[in-house]
């Protein structure tokens, strides 16, 4: 799961401006609209036909431009940073790492599958509120680990006698 994890940082084409102007709040929780308008993208077939691949495509195009979009923040002292900056532990440090972090990061990587695949066959049915469950079920973990990214950070910072803010 950690490859996967590495494999997205590639695609995104993830260097270190990039993960510095991620850190700030506005990028991570804009990037929380991602797969609500992705879900819309594709229910808008209904309305849009084969014009909702652009819809699609703008989606995705979001996905690239977001982390890239905001400046880098002022500060670090606040949960969304730290959580960025315990995902780019989890990335270049997992061999450092006890072996509860990466299990947790792996495990809620694997419990957005369900949400997803709910949320692929409710497209398919084009049942609305059942998008909207699938949505919340494959977002829940999403946070959760960002929540753990947190917990992750502030055990490296402890273990590295480093304070919150200085990696």
């Amino acid at each position: 799961m950690i490859k996967l994890f590495e494999l997205s940082e590639r695609v995104m084409k993830m260097d270190a401006a990039t993960w510095q102007r991620h850190a700030n709040p506005w990028s991570v929780y804009s990037r929380m609209t991602i797969l609500p308008l992705l879900a819309l993208a594709v229910f808008s077939r209904v309305w849009l036909g084969a014009w909702a691949w652009l819809a699609v495509a703008l989606v995705l195009l979001w996905v690239w431009v977001n982390p890239r979009l905001f400046s880098a923040p002022q500060s670090l002292d606040n949960w969304a940073s730290r959580g960025v900056l315990g995902e780019q532990i989890l990335l270049r440090r997992s061999d450092e790492l006890p072996r509860h972090h990466k299990r947790w990061a792996m495990g809620l990587g694997l419990a957005s599958v369900p949400g997803l695949a709910l949320m692929v066959w409710a497209l398919w049915q084009l049942d609305a509120l059942l998008i909207v469950a699938a949505v919340i079920l494959a977002m829940g973990p999403k946070l959760w680990f960002l929540d753990r990214m947190n917990w992750l950070y502030a055990d490296w910072c402890h273990a590295h006698g480093k304070d919150l803010g200085d990696v």
